[in-house]
């Protein structure tokens, strides 16, 4: 494993990140929820990235059970607040001083521990003054509940107004966690730059595109059997906008290029995300132990420049670059 600053501070983080999005408390049983975690610990992984909304509140519990015991200096814990959770009260959203404080207390008893080390925005808030939602991160900062701030699919000028608040109270708002890997690249003209300048991280989210990356999904193939694309409860939706046959045709191009490389087309997919100066971690996450194992051996991984051309010209027209779709892909108003 190697380990990377998180934007301009002095936090190392693994560079592969384990994320329990979809499946702790919903599609993975505890006990092998708790086997991956092992398998992510016995790897070298020592940052874990979970959220509030996860399973509403339920893949904080199974994180929190899961690192009971560990030394907790030696890992860097990771949640989120905005989504709706508990029974979805007019308050039980967004990033209201109220929702944040009370989000804040039911993390820290879920996860077993004190503070996070990083606390998220998970979503912009448009409907709560930015000014009261910093204010509210800097007061968990100050007690001690959370060491530092990050958000996760904000546009470029959010992130702007969020550091210089952020700078003005005495806090640091040190990373980005946003979707990223081959087929979507929205966030390299405009996040990636912006957040360069104010000394923030990206903390990438599905790198390996819901899994259309691993090459499992072939054009005119039945879907594989527990996939991602045949989960009702949240990742048939998620990986949808991938699933088309000029998308799939082309990944299936990429194989010969990991082949090269010596990965395979998962592994692949981490490393290019890595390669990219601005993001400090690729967030993974498992429903088996081995998937850790295969995952981490893109660590340390240089993809030399042919290998990145030959990526971009494998999968040509259907990578998204648009930076317009950071804010689309957003709520624009708060969701209860």
């Amino acid at each position: 494993m190697e380990f990377r600053y998180l934007g301009n501070s002095g936090l190392k983080i693994s560079e592969i990140t384990y994320g329990n999005w979809l499946t702790h408390g919903s599609q993975v049983e505890n006990d092998m929820a708790a086997q991956c975690v092992r398998a992510a610990l016995d790897e070298g992984i020592s940052t874990f990235d979970t959220a509030d909304v996860y399973a509403n509140t339920k893949a904080e519990t199974v994180l929190g059970e899961a690192l009971k015991g560990e030394r907790r200096e030696s890992l860097e814990i990771f949640t989120k607040v905005y989504w709706p959770t508990g029974p979805g009260g007019k308050n039980d959203t967004g990033l209201s001083r109220k929702h944040i404080m009370e989000s804040i207390n039911g993390s820290l008893q879920r996860l077993q521990t004190d503070y996070v080390d990083l606390y998220q925005a998970h979503r912009y808030d448009t409907e709560t003054p930015l000014e009261e939602t910093m204010q509210a991160f800097a007061d968990v900062v100050r007690q001690g509940k959370a060491l530092y701030i990050g958000v996760s699919e904000w546009t470029a000028d959010q992130i702007r107004a969020g550091v210089e608040l952020a700078r003005e109270l005495n806090i640091q708002l040190i990373s980005s966690q946003p979707q990223y890997s081959m087929l979507w690249r929205v966030i390299e003209d405009e996040v990636v730059a912006t957040s360069a300048e104010l000394g923030v991280s990206q903390i990438v989210w599905s790198p390996i595109a819901q899994g259309v990356l691993s090459g499992k999904y072939v054009p005119g193939q039945p879907l594989p059997e527990g996939s991602r694309a045949t989960d009702e409860k949240g990742g048939a939706d998620m990986i949808k906008r991938f699933m088309r046959d000029d998308v799939l045709t082309k990944v299936q191009d990429l194989k010969p290029i990991a082949d090269d490389a010596g990965l395979t087309m998962a592994q692949l997919a981490i490393a290019w995300v890595l390669q990219n100066d601005n993001v400090a971690a690729a967030l993974v996450g498992a429903s088996r132990p081995e998937q850790v194992a295969e995952n981490v051996k893109a660590a340390g991984v240089k993809l030399d420049a042919d290998a990145m051309a030959a990526i971009d010209s494998a999968l040509g027209d259907v990578i998204e670059r648009d930076p317009g779709k950071t804010k689309e892909t957003s709520p624009q108003t708060r969701v209860v």
